[in-house]
């Protein structure tokens, strides 16, 4: 399954707001340096999923604030 996210990185408090069905905005407190924010927007999708961290995969968007995550069946 694709889901794909609008990040921001660098907020006040980490969240995920639900658009539609495969659209989501994070908020991550993580600085977008170094992949700091990329393993963020994993790591809450992975708490907001309750599933494990490893079940995510960043497909697209590794330098960009529009993200394309997979995530396994």
């Amino acid at each position: 399954m694709k889901i794909f996210i609008s990040a921001r990185p660098g907020a006040r408090h980490n969240k995920v707001e639900r658009l539609d069905e495969t659209h989501y905005r994070v908020f991550v407190k993580a600085p977008p340096e170094d992949g700091e924010a990329n393993d963020a927007v994993l790591g809450i999708l992975a708490e907001y999923f309750r599933r494990p961290q490893s079940d995510f995969s960043l497909l697209a968007g590794h330098r960009s604030k529009n993200k394309i995550v997979g995530i396994r069946a």
